[in-house]
């Protein structure tokens, strides 16, 4: 009965991550919009890279599912059968957690100077840059983000996440520690064996380096479980790892469901640490898989329902800028999006009017095309998610400013929607949409809106826009958030540690703060003989 319980949340749960597979009305005053018309949106470009690799990598080879059986990747922009992929199950789950298992127990790697390591690290990020472009496209037509942003943005900063950690490789160690007697004490930072790593799909090559890149520096081996919609850049990206020289075993790459591939992973016995991003409800899963098999430590980086906090002192048309990027900006399929827009009563209306005419200019269409902010959903469910809150945002009479419905005849495009009139108790000011719907809601004090952005089983991060320093320290110091952007949104910088308090999860991301879920810390004490000094 437990099983089936876990089987069924598994198979429900969506948000930032789908199935473990991290492990989310007509336009007022259409007539001034630039959104892209059906015919542009069905006016596909060609995408300049072919797929190239689909089966498993396990043990440095690719290789077919054991049962087989292939599943369907699709192209969003059209819900076309893009490729067909491996489908994992707990049989390939084994084969990969043995060949991680053995590398790490006797292969080169943990063996291995950490100056060697680095060396590999850094080819990698080389051979990144070489191929950014194939890497860019094949991450926008999987996914369906911009290209300009996969090419532009986030490929550079995936060979910056891996230098970052090349740097780390040689420079994790212990400390000798003063203890009272003759004794001389020192800890030793060892890696912690085989990572279980389950990463979603609204960021894949991200998520690759953020997991990746601090277990590899550690010197630890890894299973990563790729989103069933997007598992194609992350064997690209692990095929370029072996040209690099990272030695069989050390990275396996499985693509599957969450209730066969990811409950095996979270589940196994032999998997000495979990790590996952996604939604809350999986993340609950994962952790009571893994404390019913071995008790594997578990990191978590999970839902996210961020306030964007615009004071009275702001500059509106700068507010409304960002505002936008901090909701819209990966077609809103962000964990820490800025999707509870807190407007202080002085400024609300302009704000609300300008926030409307910016969503209107947004242009929505095929990511490949120059210029596009916005291209589709991840895929149908996705899609068909955020227009049911779309209408629960209308029948809860939130007041719709602009957007509200599907863009064109294919694919998965919806409007840039805009909320006026939210109020805290509304679904759309509550639950995390994961898409291009913001929702506005007006404040009168400082001591309020504090109380109120509070007020969630989230606490991923914030956005507070002011020009007065007083008024940013303490709000900073008041919202219990994991990250607290101030006049900026969205700043992912590779030292910046990134997690949330309460239900966004256990944990930290990036930064010297990840290196320490990918290592056991052990004391070693011996006595000293006459000792000169203590």
């Amino acid at each position: 009965m437990a099983a089936r319980r876990l089987s069924s949340l598994l198979t429900r749960s969506l948000s930032a991550s789908r199935l473990l597979s991290s492990g989310r009305n007509h336009c007022l005053g259409s007539s001034t919009s630039n959104y892209s018309t059906a015919a542009a949106v069905e006016e596909l470009i060609a995408p300049p890279v072919q797929v190239s690799y689909t089966q498993h990598l396990i043990n440095g080879r690719f290789l077919d599912a054991a049962s087989g059986r292939t599943f369907p990747t699709y192209d969003p922009r059209t819900g076309d059968v893009l490729a067909h992929v491996a489908e994992g199950d707990a049989e390939d789950i084994d084969r990969a957690v043995a060949a991680a298992r053995k590398a790490f127990d006797e292969g080169p790697w943990p063996k291995m100077t950490p100056y060697e390591r680095s060396k590999i690290l850094l080819r990698f990020a080389d051979l990144v840059e070489k191929h950014n472009d194939e890497l860019a496209a094949l991450e926008t037509w999987n996914c369906g983000k911009p290209y300009e942003q996969s090419a532009r943005s986030e490929l550079p900063m995936l060979a910056r996440l891996f230098r970052y950690y090349a740097g780390w490789a040689d420079k994790i160690h212990g400390l000798t520690v003063p203890a009272d007697g003759n004794h001389h004490v020192q800890t030793l930072h060892e890696p912690i064996g085989v990572a279980g790593q389950i990463i979603p799909w609204n960021f894949p090559l991200i998520m690759f380096a953020w997991k990746v890149g601090p277990a590899l520096a550690c010197g630890n081996t890894i299973v990563l479980k790729t989103a069933e919609q997007t598992p194609l850049t992350a064997l690209y990206a692990a095929k370029l790892f072996h040209e690099a020289g990272l030695p069989p075993g050390v990275l396996n790459v499985v693509s599957g469901y969450g209730p066969t591939a990811g409950a095996a992973l979270a589940s196994h016995m032999d998997v000495d640490k979990l790590a996952f991003t996604g939604s809350t409800e999986t993340g609950k899963v994962v952790l009571e898989l893994a404390a019913r098999s071995n008790l594997k430590p578990v990191t978590l980086e999970l839902g996210g329902k961020s306030p964007f906090i615009v004071c009275e002192d702001a500059d509106v048309d700068k507010a409304v800028e960002l505002a936008h990027f901090a909701l819209f900006f990966n077609q809103g399929q962000c964990c820490c999006a800025g999707s509870r827009t807190y407007v202080h009563e002085r400024v609300y209306d302009e704000f609300v009017e300008k926030a409307k005419a910016r969503a209107l200019k947004r242009s929505v269409g095929d990511p490949f095309k120059e210029g596009i902010e916005q291209g589709p959903q991840i895929d149908v469910e996705q899609f068909e998610k955020v227009l049911r809150y779309i209408r629960a945002g209308i029948d809860g009479n939130a007041t719709l400013e602009c957007g509200g419905e599907r863009l064109g005849s294919k694919g998965f495009f919806v409007k840039p929607t805009v909320f006026s009139n939210v109020q805290d108790d509304m679904l759309i000011a509550n639950d995390e949409i994961f898409g291009p719907v913001q929702s506005i809601l007006k404040f009168k004090d400082l001591d309020e809106v504090v109380r109120r952005a509070n007020t969630t089983r989230y606490g991923l991060a914030a956005g507070v826009f002011t020009k007065s320093i007083d008024v940013a320290n303490s709000l900073s110091r008041a919202l219990r958030v994991g990250t607290v952007w101030i006049n900026c949104f969205d700043v992912f910088d590779a030292a910046i540690p990134f997690g949330g308090y309460k239900m966004s999860g256990i944990g930290r991301e990036k930064g010297i703060y990840s290196l320490n879920n990918y290592l056991q810390v052990k004391a070693v004490v011996m006595p000293l003989k006459d000792p000169a000094w203590l």
